[in-house]
């Protein structure tokens, strides 16, 4: 697992999932652009959650692993379509910024839902 440190605060969520966000944010960092993304996270308790956290050119996000008592958070279709989109991001980067209106969130099972816009 890993804790995520954004904007005074913390959430744990899954190793990978943790890092293709930040792969997302750096994308979108270097592209001017910006983006709402929810992932899921492991509540003090235990018990799942969802967070959502816009990412973009002032985002200061810090990723530490953690251990846990809890099972790994795993979204293997979250992660690919995180790294997907910062390709995208990184691919289709103009020399002006953008505003990316990418949303991703999760349905009610908790499997990732997107919402893409210009991509």
């Amino acid at each position: 697992m890993d804790r995520l440190h954004y904007a005074g605060t913390s959430i744990v969520t899954g190793t990978d999932i943790a890092h293709a966000l930040l792969d997302y944010a750096q994308a979108l960092a270097e592209a001017g652009a910006s983006a709402t993304v929810a992932i899921p996270t492991v509540n003090r308790d235990g018990t799942r959650g969802r967070s959502e956290v816009l990412i973009g050119p002032a985002s200061q996000l810090i990723s530490d692993a953690e251990q846990s008592p809890h099972d790994e958070i795993v979204d293997a279709e979250l992660v690919a379509h995180l790294h997907a989109v910062a390709g995208r991001v990184r691919d289709e980067r103009s020399p002006s910024p953008q505003t990316d209106t990418t949303r991703i969130a999760l349905d009610a099972d908790g499997a990732a839902d997107d919402y893409l816009d210009g991509f």
